[in-house]
């Protein structure tokens, strides 16, 4: 089957190649065909070296599909179901689970870095990222990786739902627990920032200011639901024309850089939350300092994978989506195919894009 490998760290190019096999499907296993995965920050934050990951990789993690076989003892899908793609299984019985904290399980992540799924060139191991792999024309996953879908949700957007969507969306609605009135910013228009917009936007924020750089992300961030956007040197004028100088009740960071972060932060109200949702580097450090901290009043608050319950959180999602309220159509860039995955790469980089989806046959 075709798939798309990373061989070592900063790689100009992924070797796209034809000759990768799968792991047999053992007991509680379930192959899948990916039938659309996304082009995620996270995916560029692999081939960079900014999320460490075992090599040599195929990278992706924002995928769905169609199940083709399921392994002793799995009953929760069968051949034919379409499924969303979970990158953090939940095993259930770990500390974080019993602590219903499912997005928090490292159960299977920890064994997707021991246990590599797919072999090239006659049997040369490579992992999955987290364990997935959806750069890749099947993997196979735990069960708990496969959550069913209704087969008339496009393959697109549930791809979306798996990652991006979740992220944002569920950093609203499960970490912050925006409230009806509320006042929200958000750093960062990209596919998790424009999902955090409509998060707020759902859960009846009255003012959701989109704070990107980049003038060209403001047209789309504006038509998802917010309803001011901004620069970041903008900042300071919008805190007053919207606040009355006051601050934000929730500031979203959605980029993964501590500038981001400190955006968010003067963003904020004193007493209010400062959300933290992108992805960042280890050495990436965040310069608050200990008086502010205390004497502001703000919360920080970390919400990986949107705080979810995926077994909740995909169905909601879902039908949030079919009754028109999550607009996922709107934040797909490009639809293309896995040969053209070096040129989304390169698209990725520079920051102009929003969602890239790949297309499987």
């Amino acid at each position: 089957m075709r798939g798309a490998i990373l061989h070592a760290v900063g790689d100009e190019k992924l070797d796209i190649r034809d000759d990768i096999t799968l792991t047999p499907v053992g007991p509680g296993d379930v192959r899948v065909r990916v039938r659309a995965t996304g082009v995620c920050h996270s995916d560029l934050s692999v081939l960079t070296g900014v999320l460490p990951q075992p090599l040599p990789i195929i990278p992706g993690h924002e995928g769905a599909g169609e199940v083709v076989e399921v392994g002793d003892g799995v009953t929760t899908v069968r051949p034919g179901d379409h499924v969303i793609v979970n990158w953090t299984p939940a095993c259930g019985d770990c500390p974080s689970c019993l602590a219903g904290q499912p997005n928090l399980c490292m159960t299977y992540m920890m064994k997707g870095f021991a246990e590599p799924r797919f072999r090239f060139g006659g049997g040369t191991p490579a992992f999955g990222m987290a364990g997935c792999g959806t750069w890749a024309e099947e993997i196979v996953v735990p069960w708990q990786g496969a959550i069913r879908v209704d087969p008339d949700v496009p393959y697109e957007v549930a791809a979306l739902i798996g990652c991006g969507v979740t992220t944002g969306v569920g950093a609203v609605l499960n970490t912050a627990k925006v409230r009806p009135g509320a006042t929200v910013a958000v750093v960062g228009c990209g596919g998790v920032g424009l999902s955090v917009i409509q998060g707020a936007r759902i859960s009846g924020a009255t003012t959701i200011l989109a704070i990107d750089p980049l003038e060209s992300k403001h047209a789309l961030a504006l038509k998802v639901g917010a309803t001011h956007a901004c620069t970041p040197d903008r900042l300071t004028d919008a805190i007053g024309a919207l606040t009355g100088g006051q601050g934000f009740d929730h500031g979203f960071e959605a980029v993964g850089k501590s500038a981001a972060i400190m955006t968010a932060w003067r963003a904020t109200r004193r007493g209010g939350d400062v959300i933290v949702v992108g992805a960042g580097a280890v050495d990436d450090q965040v310069p608050l300092n200990a008086f502010g901290l205390l004497f502001e009043g703000k919360n920080i608050l970390s919400s990986l994978y949107g705080g979810a319950d995926v077994r909740r959180d995909f169905p909601r999602f879902v039908n949030l989506y079919k009754a028109g309220r999550l607009d996922l159509d709107s934040m797909i860039s490009a639809r293309i195919r896995i040969g053209d995955l070096n040129e989304a790469v390169a698209a990725l980089r520079g920051g102009e894009v929003l969602r890239q989806i790949v297309l499987f046959d």
